[in-house]
């Protein structure tokens, strides 16, 4: 077992307290672990830069999962980094992105890379298999709702049937 570094301890003890922060939902204390809250989500592409932006990621991630929480696997220390892999769990209450609420939950693993300059926070990048979570939060969805669904969650517009398709 190897002894952690004073600084690898500060960084795991504000990894650990972002984490507990976020399923409490005190947005104000996980804001707080940053200077300049900054989030990348990788497999949607989307980058959240500044309290304003982080603070309504957070809004609208509740709204549609207000149940949302962590069950953490693994922690490891990178130079600059801490890497943890965990379970992201909730159930779909409301609106994602047009995706009414199906009320399915999901469990989907995870990983988040909280990058350092020093011991101060400077982003929250998350790796997740988006496929594993729509999978469960479509469930039972009609398969004829399915690509209207994913699309919107895509930002495009519904795709067009075959018969319209064909028409054209």
């Amino acid at each position: 077992m190897t002894t952690l570094t004073d600084l690898q301890a500060r960084r795991e003890r504000l990894v650990l307290d972002h984490f507990a922060d976020e399923t409490r939902q005190d947005f104000d204390a996980v804001l707080g672990t940053f200077p300049h809250p900054h989030y990348e989500l990788i497999p949607s592409g989307e980058v959240h830069d500044g309290i304003a932006d982080v603070r309504q990621y957070y809004i609208d991630t509740r709204r549609a999962f207000p149940d949302q929480r962590h069950e953490i696997i693994q922690l490891r220390h990178a130079d600059d980094s801490v890497i943890v892999e965990f379970w992201l769990l909730g159930t779909h209450r409301g609106p994602l992105k047009g995706l009414p609420p199906t009320g399915n939950s999901f469990r989907c693993r995870m990983n988040a890379f909280f990058i350092f300059e020093g011991d101060r926070l400077v982003c929250e990048r998350v790796y997740f298999d988006t496929l594993t979570m729509l999978r469960q939060l479509l469930a039972g969805v009609p398969a004829e709702m399915v690509g209207a669904l994913v699309g919107g969650l895509l930002g495009q517009p519904a795709a067009a049937s075959k018969s319209e398709v064909m028409e054209a």
